[in-house]
């Protein structure tokens, strides 16, 4: 049985306890791996490595990062199927999937490998007789990330590319459901000049986590996962001075008016849904169908529900593998099960799917639920798991004041022929992603990531121009060079720009 250790100073360590953690196939539902749980300890020891890379990283020039950055990207491309197939066997998504997080992640490193374009200051000429301004920005030190099981590699890659480029040094947290990328991720550092020290891996639950939030020696904290503990992460990071960055759950609607094309609607919708389980921060979870678009939509999706190819995720030709534990499985079974007491019309129930030679894998189908109301669980809640459900409305302004009477604000998107309508739309709507006719809208590496609302608590979204803004602080230098004979007199007075 393989053992998943630390990532701590350059290489791996079994850390300070014995404590471990069963890591499954969901394919299988069978144990492969156990990963060791840290603690205090072990993340007092990430950062006094961390702590002492970061005298000499944070002195290292714009060139030698940038070049790190440069070989990183590349290894990242020639090692793409092998980290993708880790991360298909541990969380269970395809490994086509997984490539695509791959991808998206690694935008955010060719977004830092024009480091010397997004760090470079400003100046000002002449602000007072003889006197200059400019500005630079500077490193933090030791941050951290806190990351969720459902993209192992991607979310991870949108925070310590940033972070490291810009001269910090990085602890990661990753989940202790599928760990294997992240120490993957750190060997690719190393191979790329990465010096020891800057990239850290601590496993872990709770612990770990507690131990991050309140180290003295971390300066920053960005988080991703549920809507509670990214309230907890935030009170806890902040009230011990940390800056911190918050992203929690999502709700995401998919508008669908009368003028749309339906059969395209309906194939990005279902795309949107059911890719990767569901288990998406911006899934498309609620279908809001529009007036006469409602009945001839549901048929379609209806179709293309029970179309969805479901397997394991190394399989050729699957699109939709298992959720990430036997818990999901059940939690989003029975999510359905309650849906249909509360009056949801089930269409298509994937509850109870097997998969022959993977019997005991945590499989569970397409789900779709229509004549869904906003009081029902099923659209309250944040389920995680590939169930669609269709909310019906009369008109463009009953599904804007749906959406944004939601607590969720993270993505939506909507699907129309008028233009009038989707300027309407990305207007009025309360939420941070908006797609016309892009069911997923992850904006790119050189935007910034982070919805509204319970979707982002606190004000700190990340990668792209604010995440370098997040992993470093600005100082502004005035400057007077006098000469001997022009010695200007001091005053008492607040010093004015004349």
């Amino acid at each position: 049985m393989k053992t998943i250790q630390h990532w701590i100073d350059g290489s791996p360590t079994q850390g300070s306890t014995s404590d471990t953690q069963p890591v499954f196939n969901p394919a299988t539902g069978a144990e492969q791996a156990q990963v060791v749980l840290g603690g205090t300890a072990d993340v007092d020891t990430a950062v006094a490595a961390a702590a002492k890379a970061f005298e000499t990283w944070s002195e290292s020039s714009l060139s030698q990062r940038t070049q790190v950055m440069f070989n990183f990207r590349q290894l990242l491309v020639e090692h793409e199927e092998e980290l993708g197939r880790i991360i298909s066997a541990e969380h269970g998504k395809t490994v086509d999937d997984a490539r695509g997080e791959i991808t998206r992640g690694r935008e955010v490193v060719e977004y830092v490998c024009g480091l010397g374009d997004v760090l470079k200051g400003s100046f000002s000429d002449q602000v007072s007789r003889g006197i200059d301004v400019h500005n630079f920005r500077q490193p933090l030190g030791v941050v951290a990330g806190i990351t969720p099981f459902n993209f192992p590699a991607m979310v991870p890659l949108w925070m310590h590319p940033v972070a490291i480029a810009t001269g910090n040094t990085f602890i990661l947290k990753p989940s202790e459901r599928d760990p294997s990328a992240a120490n993957f991720v750190a060997d690719l550092y190393k191979k790329a000049g990465l010096p020891d020290g800057v990239f850290n891996v601590v496993h872990g639950g709770k612990d770990a986590v507690d131990a991050i939030l309140t180290h003295p020696g971390i300066e920053a904290v960005s988080f991703v996962g549920s809507t509670p503990i990214a309230k907890y992460v935030h009170e806890q990071a902040t009230s011990h001075g940390k800056r911190v960055q918050a992203l929690g759950g999502a709700k995401n609607h998919a508008v669908v008016l009368p003028d749309a094309d339906l059969e395209f609607a309906a194939n990005h919708i279902t795309a949107g849904a059911y890719g990767s389980a569901g288990e998406r921060c911006m899934a498309v979870s609620v279908a809001v169908a529009v007036g006469d678009a409602a009945d001839a939509l549901a048929e379609i999706l209806e179709r293309k529900a029970r179309e969805v190819k479901v397997g394991p995720g190394d399989k050729p030709g699957v699109e939709m593998g298992p959720l990430v534990t036997k818990a999901a499985q059940e939690r989003v079974e029975n999510a359905v099960g309650t849906a249909a007491t509360q009056g949801a019309t089930v269409v298509v129930d994937g509850r109870g799917l097997k998969i022959d030679g993977h019997e005991e894998g945590f499989f569970t189908g397409p789900s779709l639920l229509d004549h869904v109301t906003a009081e029902m669980d099923a659209y309250k809640e944040e389920l995680f798991g590939p169930v669609l459900v269709i909310v019906r409305a009369d008109s463009l302004d009953e599904a804007i004041d749906l959406i944004n009477g939601n607590p969720y604000g993270n993505g939506t998107a909507l699907f129309t022929a008028s233009g009038e309508a989707a300027r309407r739309f990305q207007r009025n709507i309360k939420v941070g992603m908006i797609g016309i006719n892009v069911p997923v809208p992850v904006p790119m590496s050189y935007y910034s990531f982070g919805g509204w609302k319970d979707s982002l608590i606190g004000d700190n979204p990340i990668h792209g121009p604010e995440g370098i803004r997040f992993y470093t602080r600005p100082k502004v230098v005035t400057t007077r060079w006098p000469q001997q004979s022009q010695q200007v007199a001091a005053g008492f007075n607040f010093p004015t720009s004349s």
